[in-house]
């Protein structure tokens, strides 16, 4: 059974930068994809990153040149660091497999942008 644990999140100002983290309880890294999710309030979830099992990345339009996944695999961990920071990026973020798993959704963790 997998289990995704994501942590970092917090209040960050505008402009500001965060680092999340989501460690895997079972090696999956070799095997899927991996992708950084995230759901504003009243919005439906969006995938804003992916890593290849292979290392390629793809991103969202939205976050393009700001956001960085990236992954340790021999720490099972899969790392998003956001920098310039804006308040459309409040949301709940989570990782997932991309494409993502219905049984693998953590509790994902809160990053806020506000002044």
């Amino acid at each position: 059974q997998v289990q995704l644990v994501e942590s970092g999140g917090g209040l960050v100002q505008p402009g500001g930068s965060l680092r999340l983290s989501c460690a895997a309880a079972g090696s999956i890294f070799g095997i899927y994809a991996m992708g950084w999710y995230r759901q504003a309030p009243g919005k439906q979830r969006e995938l804003v990153a992916r890593i290849s099992r292979y290392g390629f990345t793809n991103y969202g339009d939205s976050v393009k040149g700001r956001f960085t996944i990236s992954r340790d695999s021999a720490k099972n961990t899969v790392y998003l660091q956001m920098s310039s920071l804006n308040v459309e990026d409040t949301a709940v973020y989570y990782c997932n497999t991309a494409p993502p798993e219905d049984n693998y959704w953590g509790q994902g963790t809160q990053v806020t942008v506000s002044s």
